[in-house]
């Protein structure tokens, strides 16, 4: 089988947003809110896309996974990623933050930071074992605090959340 990781195309926006309704149906019996949350606005998708923040993995041309990521401060912030569940397991996600990495590095940016759920152990556990270490609420830079609020905005626990970054 062979994963590629590209950018993702336009015509694959409503796939990326099944994809990210499917994936998150892993929530269900944990945050049911979240298993029923809508995907990410299309437009946004469109948004990343236009300004390269969007990337797909395909395994053998059939889209397994996504990661849309955004520029924050000296860094690149991961908003989203997910991966199909039928292609859990196989590291597709770790080589998408990879990939986002390389970008960030090819750019002289200083690392990547993310937001993810404290307690759900395949979330910031997985995120450590990847070199991410969390930041503590007191030290979240004011970029960081402005994505808090959106978040709040959108209806999320932020009690149940932390932010996590890994330098390149």
């Amino acid at each position: 089988m062979t994963l590629a990781i590209r950018p993702a195309l336009r015509t694959e926006i409503d796939a990326i947003r099944d994809l990210e309704r499917a994936s998150s149906q892993r929530f269900l019996g944990v945050m049911d809110a979240l298993a029923d949350d809508e995907p990410t606005p299309a437009e946004v998708l469109a948004q990343r896309l236009a300004r390269d923040g969007l990337l797909a993995a395909t395994l053998d041309e059939e889209l397994a996974a996504f990661v849309m990521f955004r520029p924050l401060e000296n860094g690149l912030y991961i908003e989203q990623i997910d991966v199909a569940p039928a292609f859990e397991g196989r590291r597709i996600g770790a080589t998408l933050i990879d990939a986002v990495a390389e970008r960030a590095a090819r750019a002289g940016l200083a690392g990547l930071t993310l937001s993810t759920f404290r307690d759900v152990p395949w979330n910031a556990p997985y995120y450590r074992r990847l070199g991410f270490v969390d930041i503590a609420d007191d030290a979240l830079s004011a970029a960081l605090q402005a994505v808090r609020r959106e978040h709040l905005a959108r209806g999320l626990d932020e009690g149940a959340r932390l932010f996590m970054q890994r330098p390149i």
